[in-house]
């Protein structure tokens, strides 16, 4: 087995030094002629695309570039921005439960952590705040505290979500409990509380951003883009997400005057974006170091989220070279993100949003696009120059050979 492994680093290392740098890649002339060769393809239905060169920002090819078209998914590019500009990214979230100063009365301190899960299972697979766990010690809480039947009581909390409200609301209801939800300040949680139950920490903001990125978790977006529309002086609210998504963009130098907004996730099919807009965000995101976490999350081709699946049949020559963001709706089917092609790279951005709306078109078009990026895609192999030969040791120099009989050489 080691001979195996030895013979094949043996081979690698061969053809990488016979190989020139960046022998496979495709000049930008040579990309642009593959989109305009397979770009038109029925099932694509007259899609928006962009591919720029990111080597000096220029437009390599575009078909439909200023047109507006659904994101879908790709929205979560916007969310990932905003968050990493306006949130400190080893940001972690605190959640702990606690008596009140009152019998009848619990306190939840939070920190409106988007992690937090209604599955305990998959909180507990993941790290998550579990909501159920808090639930079910809140409970045993108010009966240690309360003899006799308890027919209500008082939930006093503090930067929770609305979803997380109502889902303790129809928790203690289907226990035959009143919870009589009462939203305070963090000051008024912490006079209000008296012994500590439990807490419970999330990881930090970045490690839950590339889950929301890598995975297309909508809840997770929806709920970090309201933390960064807050912290960018905006409201807690989609108007106040619209209003940072502008302001972001215009920071990065980027018009966003025909772009709508109308959630952080893409699932609103009234959301629209340009390939262009999109495809400068990349250009822009991809030479900032700030942007890294954001970067980081992209789903690579072949290897993780939601591109795991992809490319490893319909072009297994990408697999690792393209790191994308996906987009889906019932008739929209989007890839935006960056293919490597030797010592270059593209940003490039397909929206095929005006599809016939079946399972088995979308496919095709998946696979279409994954075909389109494979004839691009290169790895970079960089030559090894020789090592230089060493001078020769004059005899002079040379120490004496030790003669050892043949019965003296260890077996």
């Amino acid at each position: 087995m080691k001979r195996k492994v030895s013979l094949f680093c043996s081979a690698l290392l061969l053809l990488t030094f016979l190989s020139p740098a960046s022998a496979a890649a495709l000049e930008p002339n040579s990309v642009a002629s593959v989109f305009s060769r397979y770009i038109e393809n029925k099932y694509l239905a007259n899609p928006s695309v962009v591919v720029i060169d990111q080597q000096d920002g220029s437009v390599v090819y575009q078909k439909g570039a200023y047109s507006l078209r659904k994101p879908a998914s790709i929205q979560k590019i916007f969310m990932g921005a905003a968050a990493v500009m306006h949130l400190p990214m080893d940001q972690a979230f605190s959640t702990s439960l606690w008596t009140g100063t009152d019998p009848k009365s619990l306190v939840i301190q939070g920190s409106y952590d988007p992690w937090m899960s209604t599955d305990p299972k998959l909180a507990i697979k993941m790290g998550r705040t579990s909501l159920p766990r808090f639930e079910y010690n809140s409970l045993k809480a108010l009966k240690d505290a309360n003899s006799g039947t308890i027919k209500s009581f008082t939930l006093y909390y503090s930067s929770l979500f609305t979803s997380d409200t109502e889902h303790i609301k129809k928790f203690f209801r289907k226990n035959g409990i009143t919870a009589n939800m009462k939203r305070v300040s963090m000051e008024s949680a912490l006079n209000l509380s008296d012994t500590r139950i439990l807490t419970s920490e999330s990881p930090e903001l970045e490690e839950i951003l590339a889950y929301a990125v890598a995975w297309s978790d909508n809840t997770l977006s929806e709920r970090i883009a309201r933390l960064a529309s807050v912290a960018a002086g905006n409201t807690f609210d989609q108007a106040g997400v619209a209003d940072t998504f502008s302001s972001v963009l215009a920071e990065l130098g980027i018009d966003s005057s025909k772009m709508i907004v109308k959630d952080a996730s893409g699932l609103s099919k009234e959301n629209r974006v340009t390939a262009n807009l999109v495809g400068q965000l990349l250009v822009k995101i991809k030479t900032d170091e700030r942007f890294e976490p954001l970067i980081n999350g992209f789903p690579i081709s072949g290897i993780s989220g939601t591109l795991r699946n992809r490319f490893t049949e319909t072009a297994p020559d990408a697999v690792g070279l393209v790191k994308a963001k996906t987009g889906t709706l019932s008739n929209t089917t989007n890839l935006a993100g960056y293919v490597e092609s030797g010592d270059r790279e593209y940003a490039f951005v397909i929206i095929s949003d005006r599809h016939v709306k079946t399972y088995s078109v979308a496919n095709r078009i998946r696979d279409l696009v994954d075909r389109i990026l494979g004839k691009i895609a290169a790895p970079f192999m960089p030559r090894i120059q020789p090592e230089p030969e060493p001078e020769p040791v004059p005899a002079s120099e040379l120490e004496p050979e030790l003669e050892i009989a043949s019965s003296e050489i260890p077996l």
